[in-house]
């Protein structure tokens, strides 16, 4: 018969060795009567690629604007390589780079301009600036167009350039806001390419926060947040080992809720119907060897049955166990 979605234990907080560089106790704020974020807690590595998942509404800007020293929470503490984000914000600016989902370079500057300002910001100046603007534009890939104004450049350029500017100062955290937002698949690519070289080779620890499935499997670990709470933590790799076998997606031809019963009772399975509006309701079950298994379903409820699909685990096959619905809601709001 249908059941409601099991509660599952939270996997273990950090996997790297060495303390935390990123410590989130019981994090909580609020909007009015709105809670964003509600008892959060996590711990981020040296040198780690973290990921922040989760839908509209979910909190994890609200997480980001906290850790990135723009908003104080009103429970609890957050603090990065030491220093309480609330309390002593202007000494950790000089140690996090940022980088936010909606632009921040000058379109009307070149790309040495742009980086010599924001170097300024941090107090650098002379030949030891324009020696770390040569290298930082190298490191992007825009040493050629030091001299271009950013108006220019593709999507993905400016995107570099604004990585460029979050990693001028030698940063040892850098925190980025949905980085991808409007780029086309080739310059995530690069993009995450890029981060992955920060923490393998430079020992940058980045955190990132975003809403595509896709980009949370690149993390080495992630939380996965829904309404301000936790739903998940840790590797994608064991996230997804929790859900035994394949994932079965039946669309019922009517009587969705019956159909479901008998499927329990029958096979003795969990079969639990995801989706709110009546024609988007479906059956969804966790079996193995799925592929045989639908086989036997369809046979088993003849005329019953519109459509059957199967596949392995999904991070979004995580969430969908842990909330009970689909990743993406009509009436979210982000924050």
């Amino acid at each position: 018969m249908a059941s409601r979605v099991q509660e599952l234990p939270i996997a273990a907080e950090i996997t790297s060795s060495g303390p935390a560089v990123i410590s989130v106790e019981n994090l909580v704020h609020r909007y009015g009567d709105r809670t964003a974020l509600d008892g959060v807690s996590f711990d981020v590595g040296h040198a780690e690629l973290f990921g922040l998942l989760g839908p509209n509404g979910s909190g994890k800007t609200t997480m980001f604007r906290i850790l990135s020293t723009l908003m104080v929470p009103i429970g609890g503490h957050a603090r990065i390589l030491g220093h309480d984000v609330a309390t002593e914000p202007n000494r950790l600016r000089q140690k996090i780079g940022i980088v936010f989902q909606s632009p921040s370079i000058d379109l009307k500057l070149t790309a040495f301009e742009n980086l010599r300002h924001q170097g300024h910001l941090y107090g650098l100046r002379g030949s030891a600036l324009k020696l770390r603007i040569q290298e930082m534009l190298a490191r992007v890939g825009l040493a050629d167009r030091a001299n271009d104004k950013a108006e220019t450049f593709s999507g993905g350029m400016q995107r570099r350039l604004e990585l460029a500017k979050g990693l001028l100062h030698h940063p040892s955290v850098l925190l980025l806001d949905e980085p991808t937002t409007g780029l086309d698949p080739g310059a995530r690519r690069d993009l995450w390419q890029y981060l992955h070289i920060l923490r393998d080779e430079e020992r940058v620890t980045v955190i990132v926060t975003t809403h595509l499935m896709e980009e949370a499997e690149r993390c080495d670990r992630l939380v996965i947040l829904n309404q301000g709470e936790v739903m998940a933590l840790g590797t994608p790799f064991d996230l997804k080992s929790e859900i035994g076998g394949d994932v079965i997606w039946i669309e019922p031809a009517r009587d969705v809720d019956g159909l479901a019963q008998r499927i329990g009772a029958k096979f003795n399975v969990r079969a639990d119907i995801i989706g709110e509006e009546e024609r988007s309701r479906k059956i969804r079950i966790e079996r193995e060897q799925g592929h045989r298994f639908i086989t036997e379903l369809a046979e088993s409820f003849p005329g019953e049955i519109q459509a059957i699909s199967v596949s392995k685990p999904t991070l979004e096959d995580v969430f969908i166990r842990r909330t009970g619905h689909k990743f993406w809601t009509e009436t979210s709001t982000e924050r």
